[in-house]
């Protein structure tokens, strides 16, 4: 739309320039700045701790929560089966349950440093000069006229 104004402008002028002596004429460019992010990459590296792994034994049961899971087995044995040979079985059962405390752990025994790096994205500004309109001026007959246009 522009362009088309221009176009008219200069057209409308066209005959009393033909008519004129002298006609003189110049086109200006204007610049803007602007700011370009550009990212780049780069890699950050740092010691880390890991943990070292590894299986100790448990601390087992000590000798009254073996003595408590066998009269605890021996009441529920005798009150399930109403007999003397049920409150044997459970007070074994109960014994043997309170004593299988003494399991193995996975648990952390100590720590290796180790580099670990890893690529990072930042972002550079970088200035540019970009091409922003342009201004044409001309003189007829003494008179100046100027019009802003883009390329």
């Amino acid at each position: 739309m522009k362009t088309l104004i221009t176009a008219a402008t200069i057209a409308a002028f066209a005959l009393p320039v033909a008519a004129a002596d002298q006609v003189t004429a110049s086109v200006e460019d204007f610049y803007t700045s602007v700011i370009e992010r550009t990212p780049y990459t780069r890699q950050v590296c740092q010691q880390v701790q890991v943990p070292i792994y590894g299986t100790v034994q448990g601390e087992g049961a000590s000798g009254g929560d073996v003595l408590g899971g066998m009269i605890l087995g021996a009441l529920l044995g005798k009150g399930i089966t109403d007999k003397d040979n049920g409150a044997a079985a459970g007070a074994v059962i109960g014994g043997v349950i309170a004593a299988d405390k003494k399991k193995s752990k996975r648990v952390i025994t100590g720590y290796n440093y180790e580099r670990q790096c890893q690529d990072v994205t930042e972002y550079r500004d970088v200035n540019k000069k970009v091409y922003d309109y342009s201004v044409i001026t001309w003189v007829v007959d003494g008179i100046t006229y100027q019009t802003a246009f883009t390329k």
